[in-house]
């Protein structure tokens, strides 16, 4: 068989064709090896790495012999007629493993390689050059690497390493196109790589120069404050230099140049123009989660059935998750230039004890460090001592790493140590720096820790971690008070040279009070600090004349107590501030807000504003980020016990009080934003010196819900324990729709368990059939559907009972969503109907409308197309009277649908055109791409076979961008696969 009638592809989903018959392997296993020895591109492929690749951690005892058949079986597709014993010509025995004879001529990763390095060379003298070989290279992709795999196949590093390739090459391309003054050839390439990494600071920068370039300077400004808004929302963070360079580069471009902004990247199909009176109504909705029709709750927030489990590519987001660093960092030099001594690519344990300055030194040193892991730096403070008891747990700390990698909430697996699976699997390949920090014990690290050769791990934690020296080969590094030529150092940062010199023995006697210990020399320093006329030996005798107590804090190690200095620290604020440092020590959350602040002490945030201030300057409280603060858990161990000694309970229990209605009726706003068709339970009045938060609209709510997360986790779960049960629940459910929208529902099941087990203890019903509802719900977006099903049923028993019918028809809706999960629509329309009948015997306008369109559907899908459209048509009048712009197009899909399957053809066209308008300005991508499929399919069924094409391959293009499993459904389309169309 001559060498050139085989031909491979594996940039998009794994195709082979002998001479010009496409061959299909016989399953997905054998699907999945055929694509890892591709993707290693000729090289030998071990027999171990196939079994992980293919099984994971748990292959079965005859994964050796099945490769063994899998391998024989490509071998037979290649090159019909072979012996079963023959070794072939394609597939070869090499290493111990398997390897696929492959070159330029026919497997499209290594002609990909090929032209970008032929790029790369060209580059130099000839930019325009350049950028037509990376054209040509970028061409070749069809998808992500190996697409359509298996979850566990695909989370194999290599196919990461192959989707990094890509970004790489689109840089490049973007970076010779601006030489070549062609900026224009490269946007396309750059919007896609830009919207599959909206965080990628590179990526985003340089689609912000091109679009300057090509004199779109406001889409450039835009481009550039979209995504400073996401870094500083998602990660908190500032643009780095790079994209800071291209901001100033747009704003510097002018406004002249070319009219207009750039073509819409999603633009439509051939699709006609909308026909009077179906623009879209004024008003704002939220912007919708997958899944346009039929709803598991109230709201307009529908939410996809869990996709099916796969890393994303490791050319995913780059997080950039440190904290700040300090600015006057001093007295650890020698641990800095040693703390690499064991190299990179293991585990670096900080140790020492409770305000030594393990948490500078690792922030200082990973700043450092930074550009040696050019794939991102993750940090998690993982508060194993936080006085408070809120330690975060292994599962909560893996999937903030997950989602801050790009992992969509949906694909994160049950149970850590799948997540922690996961986590390996996405960090595989990659140079990632990960910052544990306050760890508790080795058991709170070890589910954190990447497997990666390429990463580097630093931990820091009062105990010694000896599990992790001993079975991971960590490197211990002991940190010790400073002795007395660190602390003149340390001193001469904060207050100069001359001051220092001037009074060397009172500085070793504030050394010698202090013990040495970091954080009560910097409060020290900052006391000093703020009055440059006091002698050092006026400080040092004030500090020695103090008195205080930090017996919850005693340690073997600790030679001294230093109690004194922070209540020495503490005494110097003014009365009030004293009054709010001690009230920040009730907060129950890892970090607090001025607004909370200001409800704990039951004054205006104007007022608490400057008293705060006072605070963060003597190192009382810290700025983390802007207008959130945090303690130290000495200095909050510190708070508490000044709090007991000098408020009673009742002023304690009053300022928890504020706090809890601070954050309930702030969510409940939230929750009105997301979800304004929901009935959630009104709050009772607000005490007197709480003022939520003013929420405008859906952005700004989200932004509160984002910023507040760990904090509003941490409250449910305190006012529960602390007799505060109503409050629990009813803000447990209020942040139902958020953790919907965001996809949090590991998180939210954890609430909701809370809430059901608060609302038990009442002995409430009303209460229980909420919470059972609640839990229920997000039971079913788990998959658990066993459980849910079974739940909602007694709710519905309990609500019948209570004589709720909006309760009753909101269990309704979500039995429906179940039933078609279970895949009885018969089923969902009934319970649909019945929510239905409801709704309308009680008036709800909103409701109704929004069910409408629920019963619509589920005919259509049974076929009922009459039923359908009467339900569709008489909901669309009320949603445009409303407003519910999503509501709107999902009718309009609906309409569309029920067109298409009775030959309608160019009515759907209208419908789905209708529904698109809608849903571009709304920004639900799914949605978009499931109806830009049926567009195709309709064009198709007109014999507009281009029109048909063109839609699909707007699809794909945005369930890739997605990462969704549905892109394999459209390429089958596009490929003539699934019969419909040809291949073109």
């Amino acid at each position: 068989m001559p060498l050139e009638s085989v031909r491979f592809a594996v940039l998009g989903p794994v195709r082979v064709w002998r001479g010009g018959t496409e061959l299909r392997p016989a399953g997905p296993q054998e699907g999945a090896l055929l694509a890892l020895l591709l993707v290693r591109a000729g090289e030998p492929v071990g027999v171990e790495e196939i079994v992980d690749a293919l099984w994971g951690a748990d292959p079965p005892r005859t994964a050796v012999n099945v490769i063994r058949r899998h391998a024989g079986s490509l071998r037979r597709l290649l090159e019909p007629g072979l012996a079963v014993r023959a070794e072939g010509r394609w597939l070869v025995r090499a290493a111990g493993g398997y390897r696929l004879v492959t070159d330029g001529d026919c497997l499209d990763l290594l002609r990909f390689r090929a032209l970008c390095e032929r790029g790369r060379r060209a580059a130099g003298e000839s930019p325009a050059r350049a950028v037509e070989l990376f054209a040509e290279a970028l061409s070749l992709w069809r998808g992500p690497a190996a697409s359509g795999l298996p979850g566990q196949a695909r989370a194999h590093p290599a196919f990461g390493a192959a989707d990094r390739e890509r970004l790489t090459a689109v840089r490049a391309a973007a970076d010779a196109a601006l030489r070549a003054g062609l900026p224009d050839v490269v946007l396309p390439e750059l919007y896609r790589a830009a919207a599959a990494h909206p965080l990628d600071e590179p990526a985003q920068a340089a689609l912000i120069l091109a679009l300057a370039a090509t004199g779109r300077q406001g889409e450039a400004r835009a481009a550039y404050d979209a995504v400073r808004s996401r870094l500083s929302e998602e990660l908190g963070i500032d643009p780095g230099p790079e994209l800071r360079e291209a901001g100033e580069t747009a704003r510097g471009a002018g406004t002249g140049g070319a009219a207009g902004g750039a073509p819409d990247s999603r633009a439509g199909a051939d699709v006609p123009a909308p026909s009077t009176g179906t623009t879209p109504s004024p008003g704002t909705a939220p912007a919708p989660a997958p899944d346009a029709h039929p709803d598991p709750g109230p709201g307009p927030h529908p939410v996809p059935r869990p996709a099916e489990l796969s890393a994303p590519g490791p050319a995913g987001p780059v997080p950039r998750q440190l904290p700040h660093d300090v600015p006057v960092f001093a007295g650890r030099g020698s641990e800095v230039d040693g703390l690499l001594a064991g190299g990179e690519g293991r585990v670096v344990v900080i140790g020492g004890m409770a305000g030594v300055g393990k948490t500078t030194l690792a922030v200082h040193w990973a700043h450092r460090a930074a550009d040696r892991f050019p794939d991102g730096q993750l940090y998690v403070n993982l508060r194993g001592f936080d006085p408070s008891g809120a330690v975060m747990e292994p599962g909560e700390a893996l999937r903030g790493f997950l989602d801050a990698l790009g992992t969509p909430p949906d694909r994160v697996p049950h149970g850590v140590d799948a997540q922690a699976a996961l986590y390996r699997s996405v960090l595989a390949e990659r140079r990632v720096l990960v910052v544990l920090d306050n760890a508790r014990d080795s058991d709170h690290v070890r589910p954190l820790l990447p497997g990666s050769q390429g990463c580097l791990t630093l931990v820091t934690s009062r105990d010694e971690l000896s599990g992790l020296v001993a079975a991971h080969g960590a490197h211990a590094l002991g940190l010790h008070p400073f002795d007395a030529g660190q602390t003149r150092t340390f001193l001469v940062r904060r207050l100069g040279a001359e001051r220092v010199e001037a009074e060397p023995g009172a500085v070793d006697e504030i050394g010698e009070l202090c013990s040495g210990l970091p954080l009560a020399l910097a409060c020290v320093a900052a006391r000093a600090a703020a009055h440059p006329r006091f002698p050092l030996s006026a400080v040092a005798a004030e500090l020695r004349e103090a008195h205080g107590s930090l017996d919850a804090f005693a340690r073997s190690d600790a030679s001294v107590d230093v109690g004194s200095v922070f209540s020495w620290s503490s005494r110097a604020v003014s009365p009030a501030a004293r009054r709010l440092f001690e009230l920040l020590a009730l907060h129950p959350g890892p970090d607090f807000s001025l607004p909370a602040a200001a409800a704990l002490a039951g004054l205006p945030a104007r007022r608490v504003r400057p008293l705060l201030a006072e605070l963060t300057g003597l190192h009382l409280v810290a700025e983390h980020s802007p207008a959130r603060y945090s303690f130290h858990d000495l200095l909050r161990a510190h708070a508490a016990e000044l709090v007991e000694e000098h408020r009673t309970g009742t002023e304690r229990h009053t300022a928890l009080h504020r706090l809890y209605h601070h954050y309930l009726h702030t969510a409940h706003s939230a929750d009105r934003l997301l979800a304004p068709t929901s009935d959630p339970l009104p709050p009772p009045p607000a005490p007197e010196g709480v003022h939520p938060e003013p929420l405008a609209d859906d952005d700004r709510a989200l932004a509160w819900l984002t910023a507040e997360h760990a904090v509003l986790l941490a409250v449910v779960d305190t006012a529960a324990a602390s007799g505060q049960e109503r409050i629990a629940c009813q803000l447990a459910w209020s942040l139902e729709p958020f953790f919907d929208r965001r996809g949090h529902w590991h998180d939210g099941l954890t609430v909701q368990r809370t809430a059901l087990a608060a609302a038990r203890r009442l002995a409430d019903p009303a209460l229980e059939a909420r919470g059972l509802r609640g839990l229920a719900r997000v039971e079913g977006r788990l998959g658990l559907h066993a459980q849910s099903v079974s739940r909602l049923e007694h709710a519905l028993r309990l609500f019948t009972r209570l004589g709720d019918d909006i309760g009753r028809a909101n269990t309704h809706r979500s039995l429906g969503w179940e039933r078609e999960q279970l895949d009885d629509l018969p089923g969902a329309l009934r319970h649909n109907q019945l929510a239905l009948d409801l709704f309308r015997a009680l008036g709800d306008r909103a409701a109704q409308a929004s069910v409408l369109n629920s019963v619509g559907w589920y005919h259509a899908l049974l076929g009922e197309h009459r039923q359908a459209l009467a339900h569709c048509f008489e909901a669309l009048p009320l949603l445009q009277a409303l407003g519910d712009r999503y509501g709107q197009a999902a009718t309009w899909d609906s309409i569309a649908y029920v067109h298409q399957h009775l030959g309608r053809h160019s009515h759907a066209l209208l419908g789905y055109r209708n529904a698109l308008t809608l849903l571009r300005d709304l920004g639900a991508p799914y949605v978009e791409a499931d109806i830009l499929s049926r567009v195709g399919d309709t064009h198709e069924a007109m014999g507009g076979h281009d029109s048909a094409r063109a839609a699909w391959r707007q699809a794909l293009t945005l369930l890739r961008e997605l990462d969704h499993p549905d892109a394999e459904r459209v390429e089958a389309r596009l490929t003539g696969r699934d019969g419909r169309a040809g291949a073109g």
